[in-house]
């Protein structure tokens, strides 16, 4: 394996693809690569030249700029810097980016034990049928694995929208449920690259967890809410494959879950109800 350290995004983007693969902060990839779940050839180091920093009043974030970086911010929305310092540990948070957590891999044990899941391109998702405590209440018809960045929960109820080297798309846009004909839970095409995030600033956003420990702990359910004017979005981590997207309140009643996580819709509604007087 090599390690490419190029001094322009051009010759970034030119050595990604074909065996290579991006690497920022470390913190996602680099366990990856060393349980296999990721193969790749070449390292191509970006940190040099993808942004990084807080700008225009907290409105543009660059795709480099650390956790640790986000959480101390006061110019970002609170939901956000909220997401950002209950994420993980400190010294997880000074090193990840907000590019690479909004890429990470599932936690669900199949998945990281490499079993031939519905994500690793088999027939079932072995949780299902198996522990999966900490699984899906929603879009788990496929898969029930639960995607777990508290950061990605704020962005989407913040209606954030992000840059690649590409194009730019709302955040919403950049998740997607597995499907019988692709299994990528992100629209990302290879190689491409998360630059900035542009985020609106809300009059009132936060963002609230529950998990199992009081610290350094995934979500078992995570609440994002954002009120601007009369209009109020709320988002949730750690209960679908991919960040959801929660219509309201009433939503919870049309939850999926399996019977080990029925438990999260008790926990979610809680929250749900503390997030929105927060914000009211």
């Amino acid at each position: 394996m090599q390690l490419l350290q190029p001094e322009s995004l051009d010759a970034a983007t030119a050595a990604l693809g074909n065996g290579s693969v991006a690497l920022a902060g470390g913190t996602e990839l680099v366990p990856l690569l060393r349980s296999r779940l990721v193969e790749a050839e070449t390292l191509v180091d970006v940190r040099g030249v993808v942004p990084r920093g807080v700008h225009e009043g907290g409105s543009r974030i660059g795709a480099g700029t650390t956790l640790a970086e986000l959480e101390a911010d006061p110019e970002i929305p609170a939901a956000l810097r909220e997401a950002c310092a209950l994420a993980s540990s400190p010294q997880l948070r000074s090193m990840g980016t907000i590019g690479g957590n909004l890429l990470q891999g599932t936690r669900c044990w199949y998945w990281r034990l490499n079993y031939p899941c519905f994500l690793h391109g088999g027939s079932t998702c072995h949780a299902r049928e198996g522990a999966h405590r900490e699984h899906a209440i929603f879009g788990n018809e496929h898969c029930a694995s639960a995607h777990p960045s508290d950061p990605a929960a704020a962005l989407l109820a913040l209606g954030a929208t992000l840059r690649t080297d590409h194009r730019s798309l709302p955040v919403a846009d950049l998740y997607r449920l597995p499907t019988e004909d692709d299994r990528d839970v992100t629209a990302l095409e290879p190689g491409e690259l998360i630059l900035e995030l542009d985020v609106p600033r809300p009059e009132a956003s936060t963002y609230v967890k529950a998990m199992e420990r009081n610290r350094f702990s995934f979500a078992l359910v995570g609440v994002a809410a954002a009120r601007t004017g009369d209009a109020t979005r709320l988002a949730l981590a750690g209960v679908a494959p991919i960040p959801w997207l929660l219509a309201g309140p009433d939503e919870l009643d049309r939850a999926t879950p399996l019977p080990d996580t029925a438990y999260k819709v008790d926990l979610a509604r809680p929250l749900v109800r503390r997030a929105l007087e927060a914000i009211a």
